[in-house]
């Protein structure tokens, strides 16, 4: 794990036209996302302050600090906000970020190389691991269950996966 710091959510653009904003929380408790404020906007700037005010489809509406107008808001559609490792709520042993997973080597069940992550996609069901493979094209998106998943090893730097056969064939 490093002490980079940890995207928690993301900036959707403006909600109404008095500079409130649309954001996508990647919290479990979605409105947790005011609560670690500072946050680092990954334009560099930093938020002190956000006002959760409600919810529409997918995305929490919000005020935050230094904007005012429907075009500051607009202006920022697609910045990540980050927060310090340290602000977050420590995890159980058998918990982690998905920053923690990227790079990670996956191997099969005896061991042999798959790969490395890429990438955690989030697409509303299951999380799909993005695994970059020797051999391969296109990277190859595994199912991120306990199932096919059954070990992570953050110490050894390593995913033990139990792919559905035909998944990674092509790296033969």
């Amino acid at each position: 794990m490093s002490d980079d710091p940890i995207i928690v959510g993301s900036i959707s653009g403006a909600f109404g036209v008095h500079g409130d904003v649309r954001l996508k929380s990647f919290c479990a408790d979605p409105e947790a996302l005011a609560d670690y404020t500072p946050l680092t906007r990954s334009d560099g700037k930093t938020i002190t302050t956000i006002v959760v005010k409600g919810q529409t489809k997918g995305a929490l509406i919000a005020r935050i600090d230094g904007i005012t107008t429907k075009e500051e808001a607009d202006a920022l559609r697609g910045v990540d906000l980050l927060a310090d490792r340290t602000s977050l709520p420590s995890l159980p042993d058998d918990e982690f970020y998905h920053t923690d997973l990227m790079g990670l080597l996956a191997v099969d069940t005896g061991g042999a190389e798959l790969g490395r992550i890429k990438a955690v996609q989030s697409n509303g069901a299951d999380d799909l691991l993005e695994i970059v493979a020797p051999g391969l094209k296109d990277s190859v998106l595994v199912p991120f269950t306990r199932a096919i998943v059954p070990t992570v090893d953050l110490a050894a730097g390593r995913v033990v996966i139990d792919p559905p056969g035909g998944l990674f064939a092509d790296a033969d």
